[in-house]
């Protein structure tokens, strides 16, 4: 339970720095490139054995983290849009309830157990992050030509959860987890920084020292997210059902109490309820696992 603890932690500081961005004016593309690369290299200097990378387009588990690391920043991306035209609340919503999708797959591939305590708990699970992340009264509004935005949002974030509890049960050592984490990310980043090139042939690219601030401040805390949630999911004793359960519910309820700790946000009935359902989510999948 510790490494969960750990990658709670580690997503909830990502959530603070998403919100000083707005706050500091942080170009949040420019900010997501170096915030990869930063991940990279804690990695690459703090979490991995030698200096010899010649192996690792050899490994089993290259053509997955090449795979992840599209999909980190393409899922970025299409947040963005989805932010665009159909507000932050949607976003979180799509975001935090594609933990449906790596829940599913535990339990149908792996035969992971799904008693009662187990299911009313992931039923309230997302019924916990739904009411946590509408901050409006009249909930969240999708025009139909939109849709689709949120939609691959909830399938990519999915897909990265669960490609990783694949990618490290299957293909990755217990000792080439620091350096499958840094290969996603520095597969994003390179990803990103074509996306910049283009931008700056087109003349559509502005740069700013404070940037880069805002990428080392996110890439510290997102590299030991991605790397304590791997070593959460190799935990003896729990499932990977109940890790992405407890880590998603965890996340939106300690951000939104954070959100009215640092930012002074206000909450409506319904976050509160979502509050309280997400503790009670929280201990019914925790025992289940007892």
């Amino acid at each position: 339970m510790t490494y969960l603890l750990l990658s709670v932690l580690s997503s909830t500081v990502i959530f603070v720095v998403f919100r000083l961005y707005k706050k500091y004016n942080v170009n949040t593309l420019q900010a997501i490139v170096v915030n990869y690369f930063i991940a990279c290299t804690v990695g690459f200097f703090g979490y991995i054995e030698g200096s010899d990378l010649s192996h690792v387009p050899s490994e089993k588990w290259f053509p997955g983290a090449l795979m992840l690391g599209a999909l980190f920043i393409s899922v970025f991306n299409l947040a963005a849009i989805t932010t665009q035209k159909s507000g932050l609340s949607v976003v979180a919503v799509a975001t935090k309830m594609s933990v449906a999708i790596p829940v599913l797959f535990g339990i149908f591939l792996y035969n992971e157990s799904l008693g009662f305590l187990k299911l009313t708990g992931i039923i309230l699970a997302l019924a916990a992050v739904y009411l946590t992340s509408i901050k409006t009264k009249d909930g969240i509004s999708i025009k139909p030509k939109n849709l689709i935005y949120p939609l691959l949002v909830f399938l990519g974030s999915g897909i990265i959860d669960t490609s990783i509890k694949y990618l490290e049960t299957t293909y990755v050592s217990k000792t080439d987890v620091g350096l499958f984490s840094s290969t996603i990310f520095a597969t994003a980043g390179l990803i990103g920084i074509i996306i910049l090139t283009v931008q700056a042939i087109m003349g559509k690219l502005e740069f700013n020292f404070r940037n880069i601030l805002g990428g080392i401040a996110l890439g510290i805390p997102n590299y030991f997210s991605i790397y304590f949630l791997v070593m959460a999911l190799r935990s003896e004793g729990f499932e990977s059902s109940t890790i992405f359960t407890i880590n998603h519910v965890a996340i939106v309820a300690v951000s939104t109490l954070l959100g009215i700790v640092l930012f002074k946000e206000e909450l409506l009935r319904k976050n509160w309820i979502g509050l309280a359902l997400a503790v009670l989510s929280i201990i019914l999948v925790a025992n289940s696992a007892i």
